[in-house]
């Protein structure tokens, strides 16, 4: 006897991987082949000796943006999912430490959504070992993005801002 939740495993294990199909053969003769193939995706074939409930096919197609599924015709192959468009040009942290808005507690902060800023202002300090490094902006235009809360540590790269050269 097989068990259900093995080839369910299987079948998952296989979806979410690049491996087409995989066939297992067991000591006593029994056949599971799991096969991605349009014709044969999710379903289960064994030798005719061991009967289990027939596994019902996956849906195949493309999701849509309103989250539904769209069919695809025969031999028609789904176009691969657009990449999110970026907003802006990015201001990333030079370095590890921890993101400060403004440059003392209470006081305003460099920048905020819909500030104009020109390319060398300080947009905001990041403390690494005890020291600020006031960091400035590497583009002008408007602020569109804050990424950061107040006193979170960033990472080098991270993006901090995110600033629309148009506006």
């Amino acid at each position: 006897m097989i068990d259900l939740r093995y080839v369910k495993k299987l079948i998952e294990i296989i979806d979410e991987s690049t491996v087409d199909s995989i066939e297992i053969t067991s000591d006593k003769g029994m056949k599971i082949r799991i096969s991605k193939s349009p014709q044969q995706r999710g379903a289960v074939q064994m030798a005719p000796a061991l009967a289990l409930p027939a596994m019902a096919p996956v849906p195949t197609g493309r999701i849509s943006p309103a989250g539904g599924m769209q069919p695809v015709g025969e031999g028609e192959v789904p176009a691969p999912p657009e990449p999110p468009k970026a907003t802006g040009l990015e201001v990333k942290s030079p370095m590890v430490g921890t993101f400060y808005k403004s440059p003392e507690p209470g006081a305003k902060a460099y920048v905020a959504v819909g500030d104009r800023v020109s390319k060398g202002q300080i947009v905001c300090i990041i403390e690494a070992m005890k020291i600020m490094n006031e960091i400035e902006s590497e583009y002008s235009g408007i602020v569109r993005e804050i990424l950061v809360e107040d006193a979170q540590p960033v990472e080098y790269g991270q993006v901090l801002f995110k600033i629309d050269p148009n506006g």
